[in-house]
């Protein structure tokens, strides 16, 4: 974001990156870096990178998500569904190579996951559910792909059956 005079807002940046080593030998320093970016990532090298981000950033994140999920919600149960598909494609453009009723399944979910991702607090169950849904489209738009995966009896053989005791 800029103002009038063309300066750049410094609190646009979204993260920073920093070698963890930095934030244990100079942790004030290091920590006070998040006055000018919304987290920093540290990078660690025998294992995951972390972030670290001031806790009033992440309540506004929650808040922000919590928020988009009631208008999806709302606008899904007030009959805005049409409206909702025509709006995927700038979204998640490779809905456009899913089947109609594929598209409509998916919004469903879409709708569920989200409002119970709110409820949690945790982000990683959509995410599965946008990568699920990707590798969907990715199969629909491969024709032979299709065909392989859908061919009887090697292919798709159908619903599978719930397992022993869970009925």
């Amino acid at each position: 974001m800029s103002d009038f005079h063309g300066t750049v807002d410094v609190m646009s940046a979204a993260y920073e990156d920093v070698p963890f080593s930095e934030l244990l030998h100079h942790p004030a320093a290091t920590t006070e870096r998040l006055g000018a970016v919304r987290a920093l990532r540290l990078r660690r090298r025998d294992a995951g990178d972390l972030a670290l981000m001031r806790i009033e950033q992440l309540e506004r994140d929650e808040s922000v998500v919590e928020f988009t999920t009631r208008l999806l919600a709302g606008l899904v149960r007030s009959g805005n569904v049409e409206v909702i598909r025509g709006l995927l494609p700038d979204a998640v453009p490779w809905v456009t190579f899913l089947p109609e009723a594929d598209v409509d399944v998916f919004v469903t979910e879409l709708v569920a996951v989200a409002e119970g991702v709110a409820a949690l607090g945790n982000l990683a169950p959509i995410a599965v559910l946008l990568t699920q849904w990707r590798h969907t489209a990715e199969v629909h738009a491969d024709p032979a792909l299709l065909e392989i995966l859908t061919r009887e009896p090697e292919g798709d053989l159908g619903p599978v059956p719930a397992p022993p005791g869970t009925e």
